[in-house]
């Protein structure tokens, strides 16, 4: 009896074991495959942001547009900020933007196309690092000239807010994600195209607010979890292996 019961946990032990290995490798070869999609997304990126501007798509084409074809499409237009309120989005850094490290604010004004529809530029960096509104308002408000002006700039697509993210602040007109619809909403903007723009230039003639090229840079640490994920295999088959010649030894 006592033989029966062994022989069975140690089955039962066995597999256990195979189903761990097998979990595990399987855990490696899946980020061996995000690593692989994620080059294929940073080289796409990559070729997005260092093309030669288009023009920006006619508004039949935006519903078609998405974040995972058209993200950091780079275009060129003309475009009239309007007379209307602006936002600001508070920053602590940026991913996409070499020249932006410390805190600040980004500036989100309202623009009108020739054929009169309603774009949102993030007209760029201003290092607003108390988030003031009247400092926003000086800078900002040499922009809207009621002129019009060529822009070149990305296509970005609107954020999320996350569980832990602030609540905007509609006294400052001061948001925490880039949700340039929310910003639309309350504001009074009107209708607007559902992506904005990430402002390449021109650049005002004092530097602020301050755009700039963006360089996307994604995390790739896939490699370092499936060698974690390997190794935890490796050693759960080496300790079996161990256990399985100390039952021999002792029988």
């Amino acid at each position: 009896m006592t033989s029966t019961r062994s022989l069975t946990s140690s089955r039962a032990f066995a597999a256990f074991t195979g189903v761990m290995v097998a979990l595990f490798i399987g855990l490696g070869v899946w980020q061996l495959q995000r690593r692989s999609a994620k080059h294929a997304l940073i080289a796409a990126l990559t070729d997005r942001v260092t093309a030669a501007p288009a023009p920006l798509p006619p508004q039949s084409d935006w519903r078609n547009l998405t974040p995972e074809r058209d993200e950091f499409r780079r275009v060129s237009f003309t475009a009239t900020y309007a007379k209307l309120p602006d936002a600001m989005v508070y920053s602590a850094g940026s991913a996409v933007r070499e020249d932006v490290s410390g805190p600040g604010t980004w500036a989100f004004l309202p623009a009108r196309l020739p054929t009169g529809e309603t774009i949102v530029i993030d007209a760029g960096f201003v290092a607003n690092t108390m988030q003031e509104r009247s400092i926003q308002d000086r800078q900002v408000g040499k922009l809207v000239t009621g002129e019009p002006v060529t822009l070149t700039g990305y296509l970005r697509f609107p954020e999320a807010a996350g569980w832990l993210t602030a609540a905007e602040s509609r006294d400052k007109r001061l948001w925490f994600t880039r949700d340039h619809l929310a910003m639309a909403k309350t504001l009074g903007w009107g209708e607007v195209a559902p992506f904005y723009i990430d402002l390449e230039t021109p650049v005002p003639d004092n530097g602020i607010p301050k755009p700039g090229p963006l360089s996307p840079h994604l995390r790739d640490e896939h490699m370092q979890y499936a060698l974690t994920w390997f190794s935890l295999a490796a050693a759960l088959i080496a300790a079996f292996a161990v256990w399985a010649r100390t039952r021999r030894n002792g029988a």
